[in-house]
């Protein structure tokens, strides 16, 4: 029986997330995750960063624009490719009135250190090890630890004061039937760089 990315790397603590983060991160085979929301709060680092996140929004990476309540969508999609490697496409979308900001990523499984590989940006510009773990209240916690800068034939290790370490933490909202989700990047010295939270309903494509 085919397992998901998700489900190998965390093993037996997946039976003690939410029954439906449960639900969205199984990922049969060619299962899709599609959603619709509101992020009640998306934000970026300082101004100084302006030209960095404009850059990034041409590799759907990072974007300048922030703001409150902003339509939000997201599309999770399961492909295998030609070397049988499974891989988890994220495809974030941010709509800034007549603006599309992208947020997207391609995940796979490292079955040797147990963690999930991010190769973030379209093409990938950066990477991170992500670590998984569940909280107390059955949510999912990630974790993003070491990062390299992703160059056409070479990967670079970034020093730490160069990194933006992510902490995403997922829960289910049973009173309100929705996905909440609160994502902060923050750099040692610079402190966040790029957050968002806000909540989102499944469209029921799985």
């Amino acid at each position: 029986m085919q397992m998901s990315i998700y489900k190998k790397v965390l093993e037996n603590q997946f039976y003690d997330l939410h029954p439906m983060l449960q639900r969205r991160y199984e990922f049969k085979r060619n299962s899709i995750f599609k959603a619709t929301g509101v992020m009640k709060c998306v934000r970026g680092g300082p101004m100084w960063l302006f030209p960095i996140f404009w850059l990034g929004k041409k590799y759907k990476l990072f974007f300048p624009e922030s703001g409150k309540n902003i339509p939000f969508e997201i599309v999770n999609s399961q492909i295998i490719a030609s070397d049988g490697t499974e891989q988890v496409h994220w495809e974030r979308v941010f709509y800034f009135n007549h603006k599309k900001r992208f947020f997207n990523a391609r995940m796979y499984l490292n079955s040797e250190q147990n963690l999930i590989q991010d190769y973030l940006g379209e093409p990938a510009k950066f990477y991170s090890d992500l670590a998984l773990s569940i909280t107390k209240e059955g949510g999912l916690r990630i974790d993003s630890k070491k990062q390299r800068l992703v160059l056409p034939f070479i990967e670079i290790p970034l020093p730490k004061i160069f990194q933006g370490l992510a902490t995403v933490t997922e829960t289910y909202m049973e009173t309100k039937a929705v996905y909440y989700i609160q994502v902060q990047v923050k750099n040692p010295i610079i402190g966040t760089v790029f957050s968002y939270e806000g909540e989102f309903k499944s469209n029921d494509i799985f």
